[in-house]
C-alpha cells in the first residue's frame, strides 16, 4: 500500500474522537456515576448509548491504526484456486 493510500485522514479523526470520549468521560466521572446509575425512566439506555459511541471511535483508530503500519489480515484461500495461482 502506498503512503498516499494510508488512512492518514481518518486514523486522526477516529484518534481525536476516541480520545475526546475518554477525556469527556473521565473528566466528567462523577456526573456519568449519578446520571448513569439512576433506576428510574430509560436511564439504563446511557450507559449502553456511551458504549457504543465509544466503540465507534475507538474500533475505527484501531482499524486505520493497523491498516496505516501496513498489517492486513490474511484473506483465506478459495478451495477452487489452487496456491500457485494465488503467488501469480
Amino acid at each position: 500500500m502506498t503512503d498516499a493510500a494510508k488512512p492518514w485522514s481518518k486514523l486522526v479523526y477516529y484518534g481525536l474522537g476516541s480520545a475526546a470520549c475518554y477525556v469527556a468521560l473521565f473528566a466528567n466521572e462523577q456526573a456519568v456515576m449519578a446520571t448513569f446509575t439512576r433506576t428510574d425512566g430509560v436511564y439504563w439506555l446511557l450507559p449502553v448509548a456511551t458504549a457504543f459511541v465509544i466503540s465507534y471511535f475507538h474500533g475505527g483508530f484501531t482499524g486505520c491504526f493497523w491498516e496505516v503500519l501496513g498489517v492486513q489480515a490474511k484473506r483465506p484461500v478459495p478451495k477452487d484456486v489452487t496456491e500457485a495461482e494465488v503467488e501469480e
